[in-house]
C-alpha cells in the first residue's frame, strides 16, 4: 500500500534497478512492490515495469519509469547522516563506485542522476557549533572537500 505522502522519483526505464540498489545499499531500505503496465503507454509497452514501490531508510518512495522526458537535478537530494568515516566511505563508494559522480561538500549523484548528501553527524554539529570561529573553521574545511573527511572536520573544529 502506498503511504499517504510518498516521494515519486522519475526514471527513464531503470526504476526497479535503482530501487534494488537503494535497498541493498542503505540500511532500513527495501523494495515492496513492482507494478507492470496494464497497456502500452508513450514510453513503454504493456507488461513493462511502470512503477516500483520502495523505501530508502524508512522514507516511502515510488519509482516511475516515465521515459526520457524529465531528468533529476540537485534541487532534490537525499541527505544521509552518517555516524563515522567508515559509514561515510562505504556509502560514498557505493554511489560513486557504481557509476555515480562525486561532487563537492559531501554531495554526489548516483548513476540515475539522484543527488545524495553523505553527511557525517560531526559535520552538522560542527557547522552549528556555538563558537562562531569554530563553526567558520569547520565550514571552511568542508568547502574544500568532495567526500567529507571526519578527521579534518574535527581538526578544524578544534582549531
Amino acid at each position: 500500500m502506498i503511504a499517504k505522502n510518498t516521494v515519486c522519483l522519475w526514471f527513464d526505464r531503470d526504476a526497479e534497478e535503482a530501487a534494488n540498489f537503494y535497498a541493498a545499499t542503505f540500511p532500513g531500505s527495501r523494495v515492496t512492490a513492482v507494478h507492470l503496465a496494464p497497456d502500452d503507454y508513450p514510453s513503454g509497452k504493456q507488461g513493462d515495469v511502470i512503477t516500483v514501490e520502495f523505501s530508502v531508510m524508512g522514507i516511502p518512495c515510488v519509482g516511475l519509469n516515465g521515459g526520457p522526458t524529465f531528468r533529476h537535478s540537485e534541487a532534490f537530494s537525499f541527505q544521509v547522516c552518517t555516524e563515522d568515516q567508515a559509514e561515510t566511505d562505504r556509502l560514498w563508494q557505493a554511489i560513486v563506485g557504481n557509476g555515480g559522480q562525486a561532487s563537492e561538500c559531501g554531495w554526489c549523484k548516483d548513476k540515475w542522476g539522484i543527488s545524495w548528501q553523505i553527511t557525517p553527524r560531526v559535520l552538522l554539529a560542527a557547522i552549528a557549533d556555538p563558537d562562531p570561529a569554530a563553526a567558520r573553521r569547520a565550514f571552511a574545511a568542508m568547502m574544500t572537500m568532495g567526500k567529507i573527511d571526519v578527521a579534518r572536520i574535527e581538526a578544524a573544529l578544534r582549531g
